[in-house]
């Protein structure tokens, strides 16, 4: 516990998100003010559900993609065992299993077989997607931003590094994580999979992929791709915003072959696409200054001030402050539901 609180307090990337984002609720409370209401980002994209803060359905933001961009992604209500065996099978194992709304890859899992899908629906408390697995060798987080009627730009991509470990012939796997600060940080070393293999002695040199989700909270390395930002890909990103109604401000999560075939729009498949309560997430990146972080952050919470308020001019209106606030407090009961479970 020492050792894990000197950490989090010298690597800010671990820090509460309450506490990482403190500075910037003050000045969201200026934007409060200046827009004169609580809930501006709502008309940042219209056609997302509260702009894509949060809340929103996954496989509802689905439907605004063009088919051929997504891999095969089915929706399940919750307990419907039948459903989700059947699917499964049409879709093919490996598969992901992930909560129609949800955030921070909580109940995200990969489910190899029947057996684990059970088990899956029987304790998930939500309705879930059932999501084609993208083997595509890079898993990449595009921010994305443009005003109406302009054209837009690439503002981050953050390519993600899966917690993996390094055997030495010796060294049984708990051990190895243990020893690995990142794992140590963020992996659940209680998990199934870690508790079924813990005794593995990996051979020197072998190398195993640990956790296959791609979200920071999940122990994932997340590094700043900045420099692959170029004018080839910034058109490619333009046409492919413009086949999603009224999207203006948020990230696309994809897996793709290569960043040539990215810029041809070929061999990528979009696993979600976040709105307004998207991060860029290149800042992450180990090491990366948090003066620079907040910089970027608030660069990109002026611009979603901006993009709401001409997004209003157009007729987009505020969310009222009690429809917001029904939609955060049903939220908050729904976030309760799943990390309780």
């Amino acid at each position: 516990m020492i050792k894990k609180f000197f950490i989090r307090l010298t690597n800010w990337e671990y820090w509460p998100f309450a506490v990482l984002y403190f500075p910037i609720f003050i000045y969201y409370g200026w934007l409060i003010l200046k827009h004169r209401s609580f809930f501006f980002f709502t008309a940042s994209n219209p056609s997302i559900e509260f702009g894509g803060m949060f809340g929103e359905k996954k496989s509802d933001i689905f439907k605004l993609i063009p088919a051929e961009h997504l891999p095969k992604t089915v929706l399940v209500q919750q307990g419907d065992l039948e459903r989700a065996s059947f699917m499964a099978e049409e879709i093919g194992f490996p598969i992901i299993a992930k909560p129609d709304v949800g955030e921070r890859g909580v109940w995200v899992e990969k489910i190899n077989n029947q057996n684990q899908l059970k088990e899956y629906v029987r304790k998930c408390p939500v309705n879930f997607l059932l999501q084609e697995l993208i083997d595509y060798p890079i898993e990449l987080g595009v921010f994305f931003v443009r005003k109406p009627d302009e054209k837009g730009k690439i503002t981050s991509i953050v390519r993600k590094d899966f917690l993996t470990v390094t055997g030495d012939g010796n060294t049984k796997l708990i051990d190895l994580l243990e020893k690995n600060e990142r794992a140590l940080m963020t992996a659940d070393l209680k998990s199934d999979f870690v508790v079924a293999n813990k005794e593995l002695i990996l051979k020197h040199g072998e190398t195993l992929v640990v956790e296959p989700i791609g979200n920071h909270c999940r122990g994932t390395k997340f590094l700043n791709d900045n420099h692959e930002i170029d004018d080839e890909l910034t058109d490619a990103f333009n046409e492919l915003a413009d086949q999603v109604p009224d999207f203006y401000f948020g990230r696309f999560d994809l897996k793709c072959t290569s960043y040539s075939d990215l810029k041809q729009l070929k061999n990528f498949k979009i696993l979600e696409l976040n709105g307004a309560g998207a991060e860029p997430g290149h800042i992450y990146e180990p090491g990366y200054p948090l003066w620079k972080a907040y910089s970027d952050i608030l660069w990109h919470l002026r611009l979603l001030s901006d993009i709401s308020a001409l997004n209003r001019k157009r007729g987009h209106s505020y969310w009222s402050f009690w429809k917001g606030y029904h939609m955060w407090k049903s939220h908050r009961r729904y976030n309760r539901l799943l990390t309780s479970s």
